[in-house]
């Protein structure tokens, strides 16, 4: 087992043509996170201790949320279950929303992702925001 703790966040960085407000939503509403997180169902208690599950086809991620600052920070563990490579909740994922003029950074740092899940979730993360982007942009 890989000592995940060693390893570097990985970090990404996009700018969407919205304010922190308008997508701060898409970080904590069942309806809106399914359209930039892959999912096609998602059971969100945005509280501290409560519950992050989102659906997919493929598999079932679950964790629960840590920090809800809005409209500028979200935290919550992320795991798959079934999973034991990256099991439910073995991971934190941060997002933070940062005004730029009549725009926003969304930076995003995924703790402790095991070395051999580090390129598949830097993919997925990438295509994400992507999609983020265009479902919240103007």
């Amino acid at each position: 087992m890989d000592d995940r703790s060693s390893l570097a966040p990985l970090c990404f960085e996009t700018r969407i043509d919205a304010t922190r407000e308008e997508i701060f939503p898409y970080l904590i509403e069942s309806s809106l996170i399914t359209q930039w997180l892959f999912g096609n169902s998602a059971e969100l208690l945005p509280e501290p201790g409560g519950a992050f599950v989102v659906n997919t086809d493929e598999m079932q991620v679950r964790g629960e949320y840590l920090v809800v600052e809005p409209p500028h920070r979200v935290s919550f563990t992320w795991g798959i279950v079934g999973n034991t490579e990256l099991p439910a909740g073995s991971t934190t994922v941060e997002i933070t929303l940062t005004a730029e003029g009549e725009g926003t950074l969304v930076q995003l740092l995924h703790r402790d992702v095991p070395s051999n899940r580090r390129e598949d979730h830097a993919a997925g993360w990438v295509a994400c925001l992507d999609r983020l982007s265009h479902a919240a942009g103007r």
